[in-house]
């Protein structure tokens, strides 16, 4: 289970709650406090948000229940997206008080999209402003029509609080379930219309648990994860209504990698969700990339810790050492799905990372590396001509983390050149050009090969397509043991060229064709063609291909959606105006 919610709706607060009434802590810690069980990090403790997302396990009526805490903050949005495609449900939390906010409905459309099932938890009720009816009606508006309250709160901005849940014996509540049911099922519907008593109340409750599951509908639970007014109630909810993951211990080994961190030693350390089969100490996994890892420590989470074990079984999150090429979104075994990539929209930000003390270039590129690893968005680069460490970023609070944490943990004093925006370039034409196979190597002609590219624009969001249109006796054998060879190591030349295209931004949305190759066999005394010849020769045709097809720098886009008072809707268009945003649509409401 996910909890998951805009920054400060009280997300950590309610996890502490949920191990507190599981009995797994005595004491609820507090955010402010910096003494919460799952915001673990200095940084997290000192600015009282969450920057990692935290696993904790807990079990209620032999349920086992992986609970995931997950940053509100929409710099660390990368940390959510990791977690959303390993979740067998969530809990989106509400304040009572700000209603429903920006971040609350990017994550609803995005759980809805993926077909998360959701329950959505209304905390604060004890606040000053809490709003109950006001409130269901914005969810409704915002998030998704499907929603019935599971009960009813009272004492609503006082110090004690409380959620009474619904029974058989509300009828308005088993009305307004009967409606929200029949809109998805009609043959729950055609036997409600056929015999209104054979309906019972616990046929009710079974299909509203089938449709949670199902992510139709979206049951909604009001109270205070400080009070605990409200909790108990969530936490059968918990139990009773997503259905609980079906894994068998005992099949094909399939498991996600949705987390990587380094330990006190410096050595990497794998989140894995198990969906199937059994994970053991000294097995030899293979992972995406065809790589191989041989397993040399594993734990699991087990009653709000981590605990030494033999091994990790299906339904269970655990951690494993020894895979040092794994990396975030790896499959362990079989893959169970292909995991949905860019769920919410890439980093449109850049800055410039320079160390104060330029003998902590080289420390620097390798601590950078390692975060990378953590967060693959921020997609650390290093520009050798200007000899310049690039970053991705969301925002500025995510540029201060980084700061402080390669101060923190590697002892890395930097500082950053101005944030600027990411543009990418698409080529406008087709163009092609050929390198040819010189007689004789010499400085002037030093590759002995020939390549021929041709480079045309592709559908918007397709990416760079490569593609080889050769003889195959013209691929040099004595280098490359097979085609595929020869194709893999020319696409990520390629790839790798394209990263800085005329402009000096990354080239997308194009697709490259070889349509020239030759080389040179080995006499005796000579090694003759390279696979460094390809190689090397290789930027020289695509540029000269890139420079006759020409490209156009694209800026970044972002569409917002506004709410305002009526009486300053022509203030705010000016204003948005003068900031090159163009008004597409408006709706006045209420």
């Amino acid at each position: 289970m996910g909890i998951l919610a805009h920054v400060d709706a009280g997300k950590t607060t309610l996890t502490e709650r949920l191990l507190h009434a599981a009995g797994v802590i005595d004491e609820i810690g507090r955010v402010d406090d910096g003494s919460t069980q799952t915001d673990t990090l200095t940084l997290e403790r000192q600015r009282g948000i969450t920057i990692k997302s935290a696993v904790v396990s807990f079990v209620i009526d032999d349920v086992t229940v992986n609970l995931v805490d997950t940053p509100g903050h929409p710099d660390f949005i990368a940390e959510v997206e990791r977690m959303l495609n390993v979740l067998d449900g969530a809990v989106l939390v509400v304040s009572a008080v700000e209603g429903v906010q920006a971040q609350t409905r990017v994550l609803m459309r995005t759980l809805q999209r993926l077909r998360v099932p959701t329950l959505i938890f209304v905390n604060k009720i004890d606040r000053s402003g809490a709003q109950c009816e006001r409130l269901l009606r914005s969810i409704a508006e915002r998030l998704t029509p499907a929603i019935i309250p599971m009960g009813s709160a009272s004492g609503l901005g006082t110090r004690s609080p409380s959620f009474t849940p619904y029974g058989a014996a509300d009828t308005d509540f088993t009305s307004g379930l009967v409606d929200l049911l029949a809109d998805h099922d009609d043959a729950f519907l055609a036997a409600y219309l056929d015999d209104e008593a054979t309906v019972s109340y616990r046929r009710l409750r079974g299909e509203l648990a089938a449709q949670t599951g199902k992510a139709l509908v979206h049951p909604v639970f009001f109270g205070s994860a400080i009070t605990g007014a409200g909790v108990d109630e969530l936490i059968s909810g918990i139990t009773e209504l997503p259905p609980a993951a079906e894994g068998d211990a005992d099949g094909l080994l399939s498991g996600t990698v949705f987390k990587v961190e380094r330990g006190q030693a410096g050595e990497k350390i794998a989140y894995v969700r198990m969906f199937s089969g059994t994970v053991r100490g000294r097995d030899l996994l293979r992972f995406d990339r065809n790589e191989v890892g041989k397993v040399t420590g594993v734990s699991v989470f087990d009653r709000g810790s981590t605990v030494q074990r033999d091994s990790v079984a299906a339904g269970r999150i655990g951690r494993l050492w020894g895979l040092g090429e794994v990396r975030i979104g790896d499959a362990i075994g079989e893959p169970r799905t292909t995991p949905e990539r860019n769920l919410f929209a890439p980093p449109t930000l850049e800055t410039v990372v320079v160390p104060r003390n330029t003998a902590d270039k080289g420390a620097l590129h390798v601590a950078l590396t390692q975060l990378a690893e953590q967060d693959p968005l921020i997609n650390v680069r290093q520009d050798d001509s200007r000899q310049e460490i690039f970053v991705l970023l969301y925002g500025e609070v995510q540029k201060e983390v980084v700061g402080a944490t390669l101060a923190n943990d590697y002892n890395i004093d930097v500082e950053f050149r101005e944030t600027t925006t990411i543009c990418i370039e698409r080529p406008i034409g087709i163009g092609a050009a050929v390198e040819l196979l010189p007689k004789t190597r010499s400085p002037a002609t030093p590759f002995l090969a020939t390549i021929g590219l041709r480079i045309e624009p592709a559908a918007p969001d397709t990416g760079v397509q490569f593609g080889l249109d050769v003889k195959v006796g013209s691929i040099p054998t004595h280098v490359y043991k097979t085609v595929g060879e020869f194709y893999e190591a020319m696409e990520r030349t390629v790839l790798e060229i394209l990263r800085q295209g005329i402009y000096g931004w990354e080239v997308i949305d194009c697709t490259v064709t070889m349509t020239d190759c030759d080389y040179q066999a080995p006499p005796r005394r000579w090694p003759g063609t390279t696979a460094s010849d390809f190689r090397l020769l290789t930027p020289l045709a695509l540029m000269g291909a890139l420079k006759q097809a020409g490209t156009v720098v694209c800026e970044p886009i972002h569409r917002f959606h506004l709410e305002i008072p009526s009486d300053t809707f022509g203030a705010t268009v000016s204003a948005i105006a003068r900031l090159r945003a163009a008004v597409q649509t408006q709706q006045m409401r209420g």
